[in-house]
């Protein structure tokens, strides 16, 4: 467990616990254009996905979340399902914070690459995730994974798969 911020207010990296699953439901919704799960959903990432996550707080109020996993056919890799970060805890580094606690943790000791998916105009994503190579001294790559037409009936756009790595934990 970390803690960084400002002189006046802490945030605060830990664990994610399921009494999390609810408020992580919240901040998705206050976080747009993020993709709304279920609640059940996001129960199962702060449980049996807790490990490979991580929970941003500041008085009180969870105002950071990252839900990743990793892969049963990856093991080498940690895949960053969702990066949530609410207004109240912008401009501070949190996103790659989170990342970097992320990849510290034991259950990710054997990691060495980094995956996840962005649309093509996530800007805000794109800068975070080449920002991460950069500091873990790791190279990226990237490919569309999920086309808009073939995977998601035309109703999103597409998403592309980066993957950094390798780099040591």
């Amino acid at each position: 467990m970390t803690s960084e911020g400002s002189n006046t207010t802490a945030i605060t990296l830990r664990t994610p616990i399921k009494d999390d699953g609810f408020r992580l439901h919240q901040l998705i919704a206050e976080c747009p254009p993020l993709d709304a799960n279920s609640i059940y959903c996001n129960l199962l990432q702060c449980s049996d996905f807790a490990e490979t996550g991580v929970a941003a707080e500041k008085d009180g109020d969870l105002v950071g979340f990252i839900s990743g996993y990793t892969p049963p056919k990856k093991p080498e890799t940690v895949f960053v399902w969702q990066v949530a970060v609410h207004e109240k805890g912008r401009g501070q580094g949190l996103a790659k914070r989170m990342l970097k606690e992320i990849v510290a943790r034991d259950a990710c000791k054997n990691v060495t690459h980094m995956e996840t998916t962005i649309t093509a105009d996530n800007e805000a994503s794109w800068a975070l995730f080449r920002s991460f190579a950069r500091d873990m001294g790791a190279e990226i790559v990237h490919h569309e994974h999920f086309e808009k037409d073939a995977h998601f009936g035309s109703q999103h756009d597409s998403e592309f798969l980066l993957r950094i790595g390798p780099f040591t934990t």
